[in-house]
């Protein structure tokens, strides 16, 4: 998806508050609805906020309790039986994203609407991939890293990480960046410029500090069992 489109999807979208609830009470009428789940005296209904505000003037509710985890929301999350991954509890996938097959999505991360993320890719606990980056196969992207997502303003470009690429935990790359197949980010660094093929950037702002040798590879190697589903 394109900037453009992310924007009509977002304006257009019905924002809704999805709920669920704990209900005990009179409850008979609520049997026919494929949303509630239980009995005519106690069970769990997935709605939403406005719904159940209507709802509750029709049944006799002796007590209930909502847990709610969004509002007003535009996007909701992907259905994560579409992918063909390994998707760990706690990462938060929004709908529009692809994962390619046997990537590693861990604890904690976030991929934002238009992410597209390569076979074999490992994103790591609590990363967070913005919208409209694209990550190639092959990848490491550390723990507590951020790729910057371009949604608004329209013209900008979005980061481009080809294949091969480890990038270090805590580092930032920024909008626009393209960093090329075969190379390292640093832990730490801030990427503001492109990444050529085949080196090594660290610091703030990145540069290059040498290219890719044998104990570098050595060094950065990854674990295909680890991406065996």
């Amino acid at each position: 998806m394109n900037s453009q489109e992310i924007i009509n999807y977002i304006t257009t979208s019905k924002k809704e508050t999805p709920i669920k609830v704990y209900l005990k009470g009179s409850l008979k009428i609520l049997l026919n609805n494929d949303n509630f789940f239980g009995n005519e005296y106690f069970g769990t209904l997935f709605c939403t906020l406005k719904e159940f505000e209507l709802l509750k003037s029709k049944i006799i509710i002796k007590n209930y309790k909502i847990e709610i985890d969004r509002r007003n929301s535009a996007i909701p999350l992907s259905n994560l039986e579409k992918f063909n991954a390994r998707i760990e509890p706690g990462a938060l996938i929004r709908e529009k994203v692809e994962i390619g097959d046997n990537a590693v999505i861990m604890m904690g991360a976030v991929l934002n609407i238009g992410a597209k993320i390569g076979k074999k890719t490992m994103i790591d606990m609590n990363a967070v991939i913005g919208g409209r980056a694209i990550i190639g196969e092959n990848c490491h992207i550390g723990a507590g890293a951020v790729i910057a997502g371009v949604i608004e303003p329209p013209s900008a470009k979005p980061v481009i990480i080809g294949n091969n690429v480890l990038v270090g935990a805590n580092a930032v790359v920024l909008e626009g960046v393209e960093i090329e197949d075969d190379t390292v980010v640093a832990a730490g660094a801030i990427v503001t410029t492109n990444v050529k093929k085949g080196t090594v950037v660290a610091g703030s702002p990145a540069r290059v500090i040498k290219k890719i040798d044998e104990t570098t590879k050595e060094k950065t190697k990854l674990i295909d069992d680890l991406r065996k589903l």
